[in-house]
């Protein structure tokens, strides 16, 4: 695929997994959680130009960067996001504000990356991204199907499991004269 169609399923990628994730959805914890974040690698794995040839040294150390990266945001969104169970028994989730936060700070740092890699002159092809988004897609999906299988079968009693970034705000207590 050219360099203009992969942009553009990274970001239609991006786009419907932003918008489905910030609104409850049950997890799938059946074998189908991992197939996206695969097809993603395969894709990008087929592509020639993931390493410059000029530059194979820092183009693997920016790709090793971008993939630890993409590894850190997945577990980090995951550990971000608000997961429950329903009184039927199914398992939901749905990001929080921190995970919006999560999001932010990745593409900042992808954005980082992309401009170190400018300035010392490697070509980066959009299939490196392609696999960051990937990796970062397979953590996430992991964690929270981890999270999920391992959350009692009924409700729970005191509603929703937190996430981190849930409840931040400061509780002011009024004192006794």
């Amino acid at each position: 695929m050219s360099g203009l169609v992969n942009a553009l399923l990274i970001v239609a990628v991006v786009a419907v997994v932003i918008v489905r994730q910030f609104r409850a959805r049950p997890i799938d914890t059946g074998r189908r959680w991992w197939l996206l974040p695969v097809i993603l690698a395969v894709v990008a794995v087929r592509e020639h130009g993931i390493l410059d040839t000029h530059h194979r040294t820092a183009s693997a150390l920016l790709l090793a960067t971008e993939l630890v990266v993409g590894m850190v945001m997945g577990a980090a969104w995951a550990w971000t996001t608000r997961v429950w169970t329903e009184a039927d028994g199914a398992v939901w989730s749905k990001s929080t504000k921190a995970s919006a936060a999560v999001w932010f700070a990745g593409i900042a740092v992808r954005v980082g990356l992309y401009a170190l890699g400018a300035v010392v002159g490697v070509h980066q092809d959009s299939a490196a991204l392609m696999l960051g988004l990937a990796v970062t897609l397979l953590v996430r999906a992991g964690i929270l199907v981890w999270r999920a299988r391992s959350l009692p079968s009924g409700p729970p009693v005191g509603g929703p499991t937190r996430a981190y970034g849930d409840g931040m705000a400061r509780v002011i207590r009024k004192e006794g004269v």
